[in-house]
């Protein structure tokens, strides 16, 4: 039975590479994670921080010789909070590092589209919700990357 995104792979993870958010999970009602905030305030809970370092310092110690860290975080909903906090993790904790960080919008279709007077109000929440959470991931990400480089098929990061 498919619980969660990666019980779609073929190829089986180490169960060290994945950190399920209980909070967020996808079988019955669960909160959304779609503000900035909250991802942020995931990371500020001690026992998912020292929980993230864990399995962060297990696969650092297997390495020969570090050279950075890749990261790649959804810019338009709450895992740019997510992402802001693990790259500040990553800035403290190994500074001389480089990071790479990736920030990924999606292709935002025509339908919903904010535009002032015609939109219902639940689309305009969500529009806003996408480009406050993509405005505070770039600046966040950026501050602690040594090189941010968004994504998209679309050639406005998926705000329109």
């Amino acid at each position: 039975s498919v619980q969660v995104w990666s019980d779609y792979l073929n190829v089986h993870l180490h169960p060290k590479s994945i950190y399920i958010i209980h909070q967020y999970m996808h079988d019955g009602y669960c909160g959304c994670l779609e503000a900035f905030g909250q991802g942020e305030r995931l990371l500020q809970d001690p026992g998912c921080i020292e929980e993230l370092e864990d399995r962060l310092h297990f696969y650092v110690e297997e390495c020969d010789y570090l050279q950075g860290f890749q990261v790649l975080c959804d810019l338009h909903n709450g895992f740019s909070g997510v992402g802001a906090k693990v790259t500040e993790l990553l800035y403290d904790e190994y500074s001389g590092k480089g990071i790479l960080t990736w920030g990924l919008t999606p292709v935002v279709s025509n339908v919903g589209v904010l535009t002032v007077g015609f939109s219902p109000p639940q689309d305009s929440q969500k529009n806003f919700y996408r480009l406050l959470n993509t405005a505070l991931g770039i600046v966040h990400l950026s501050s602690h990357s040594s090189l941010f480089c968004p994504l998209s098929l679309s050639g406005s990061l998926g705000i329109k």
